[in-house]
This record gives structure tokens, sequence and C-alpha cells, in this order.
């Protein structure tokens, strides 16, 4: 199962499922609770000024419901085919 969780409002994130074609569920975290349990929250520069964001990360949750592996940094290009990838190689 994919979900991909963001601090957008849901309407925002509807027109971004739309446009993109996602074929997966998109949950809100406008208030960025989830953000900050789960340690993305971080002081970023933007445009010279510091601020602090939320830095694109990916869970892989294991069967057990225990995180089996955190990619930080996250690029969009590439990175649906790193993470297919890594589950594969760790089964």
């Amino acid at each position: 199962m994919v979900l991909g969780i963001s601090p957008d409002k849901p309407s925002a994130q509807k027109k971004f499922k739309e446009k993109e074609e996602l074929p997966y569920t998109l949950l809100a975290d406008d208030k960025k609770e989830v953000a900050e349990k789960y340690g993305v929250l971080k002081e970023k520069n933007m445009y010279g000024k510091k601020v602090i964001g939320i830095a694109r990360t990916t869970f892989l949750i294991g069967p057990e419901g225990k995180i089996a592996h955190v990619f930080e940094n996250v690029k969009p290009d590439g990175h649906a085919e790193e993470v297919l990838s890594y589950a594969k190689s760790s089964r």
C-alpha cells in the first residue's frame, strides 16, 4: 500500500492527485502533527531565509508495522524505482 502525506489542505491535494493522475491515497497533515512525530520538520534555506519546512522523506513500513527503511532528501525522479528495488531486495 502506498500513502502520500503532506501539509497541504485536502482540496489542494485533490487537485494535485487529479492533475498528476496519482493512483494512491493522499493524506492531509495541515497541522503538521504527523510530520513532527516522524521528525521531518527541518530548518531549510528558502531564498536566503531560514524557515521550518518539511524535508521530503519516504518511510518504508514493514508488515509488522515498524519502519523498515528511511529514504531522506528524496528527489521525485526515479524515487519510486529506488523504493521498489529496495523493497524487493530486502525480502
